[in-house]
């Protein structure tokens, strides 16, 4: 009988793209990938360890997959298995422990899927993560986007992260690996690649090369695609990467672009390498360069000495700044960081009220960025679901657009004019399908 395998994903992009590749082994090795809903022989919990609470719901999940199936082998790997496999070896059940190299290599590191005693502990120390396990997943159910690992590990130092323990130094994917990963998910299907990494903006730092002249490559690929980068520090998004962006259709006018705090001194402390006048400065040229792009932000509340000033700082800057989006992140006290001794500890309610707020600052901005654009012409890469009558699928800028269901613009880049808007979406008129097709959809 094929033995099921169940897979789950905490945390970010870059570890869902690491998970399809974790599956990809056990298809190759004649297992059925399952959802992890239902009962299995083997489950694979990919780990988080940004908040406390990614590492709490990583001991729920394990306690739920047991009793599903108490006789399952139990595999947790990721960035909470890389810095914390002795805790998670005194869970009750789990069999295996494998670190951020060794997830790649699974098969070759365990003989079988028996239930052990004692959990097997494979974990390489952080300053030997010098290997690159390539990774990319996709929209399964959708078949038009798709998430390509480009980059892993980082070399900064922000006191609040414990992403350098967990990944290692910052290390980038060959330019030629890049492309070939690129092309064949282009050839599968996929018209929109979001590049992922830890640090996606470092890509190319010590192979003599750049994010700039990667993407440089790649937009000049034959085909009918969108590039879109998933995440960038503000201090790597450079000049000639703003202006590639404004003069080629293949990339994505949008952009997200971690602040983590306006007050200048809680920048200090978190030991970022920018300055809150850097950041406006930015945004700014950002916009004037590409006036319809969407630009998000993450953004933590409650790090340790915010003051209620400094958190008011925060919300007045962003409040100002041409954005469209938050990402806010309440602060979580890490082991091994440097930001869990600094004094100045905000409660937690305290934390909870200003995500809140701010939370309420990413709606409005959200809902006025959208209005801003109704009468602009955008193109839209519709998804091949029938969602009860309607097609979606979103802008370049990240707008979620929505008409009536047409199947012959599922899966296609399709050039769109925003008639309404409200907090959640768009709605227009399509223009045409490659000019093929004579369609108006109202």
């Amino acid at each position: 009988m094929q033995k099921k395998v169940a897979l789950h994903t905490l945390g970010c992009k870059l570890n869902f793209s690491e998970t399809s590749s974790i599956g990809s082994q056990f298809l190759d090795n004649n297992f059925e990938v399952v959802d992890f809903q239902q009962t299995a022989d083997v489950y694979v919990l990919n780990t988080c360890s940004v908040t406390e609470s990614a590492e709490r719901e990583c001991r729920q999940i394990i306690r739920r997959a047991l009793r599903q199936n108490p006789e399952a082998f139990i595999i947790v790997t990721g960035c909470y298995a890389q810095l914390r496999p002795q805790e998670i070896a005194r869970i009750e059940g789990v069999d295996a422990i494998l670190g951020s190299n060794e997830k790649f290599k699974l098969f070759s590191l365990l003989e079988n899927f028996n239930k052990r005693d004692l959990a097997c502990i494979s974990v390489t120390p952080t300053e030997n993560l010098t290997e690159f396990g390539v990774a990319h997943s996709t929209d399964a159910d959708n078949r038009t986007r798709a998430f390509l690992k480009i980059q892993d590990g980082c070399d900064y130092t922000c006191s609040f992260c414990t992403i350098p323990l967990a990944r290692g130094a910052s290390r980038s994917l060959a330019t030629n690996n890049v492309i070939q990963e690129f092309q064949e998910l282009l050839d599968n299907g996929y018209k929109e690649i979001v590049l992922t990494g830890v640090n996606v903006g470092d890509y190319g730092k010590n192979i003599d090369t750049s994010l700039f002249n990667l993407l440089s490559e790649l937009i000049r690929i034959d085909g009918e695609f969108r590039i879109r980068i998933s995440s960038i520090e503000p201090n790597l998004l450079t000049n000639e990467i703003i202006e590639l962006t404004a003069n080629s259709e293949k990339l994505c006018n949008h952009f997200h672009i971690p602040l983590q705090s306006g007050s200048p001194y809680i920048l200090k402390a978190m030991q970022r390498r920018y300055s809150s006048q850097d950041y406006e400065n930015l945004i700014y040229k950002v916009k004037k360069l590409l006036p319809d792009s969407a630009i998000g932000v993450d953004v933590i509340v409650g790090f340790p000495g915010e003051t209620e000033e400094d958190f008011i700082h925060t919300h007045n800057f962003l409040r100002e700044l041409p954005i469209s989006y938050l990402h806010v992140f309440t602060y979580s006290e890490r082991p091994y960081t440097k930001a869990i001794n600094l004094p100045g500890t905000v409660g937690v309610q305290e934390r909870k009220r200003r995500n809140n707020i701010l939370r309420i600052l990413s709606e409005k901005k959200r809902t006025i960025f959208y209005a801003e654009m109704i009468g602009t012409k955008q193109a839209v890469l519709f998804e091949n679901a029938n969602k009860n009558g309607v097609i979606q699928g979103f802008t370049s800028n990240f707008i979620k657009f929505q008409t009536d269901f047409n199947e012959s613009l599922a899966g296609r880049i399709c050039p769109v004019n925003l008639q309404k808007s409200n907090a959640d979406q768009c709605t227009g008129a399509v223009i045409s399908i490659k000019k093929s097709i004579d369609l108006v959809v109202t």
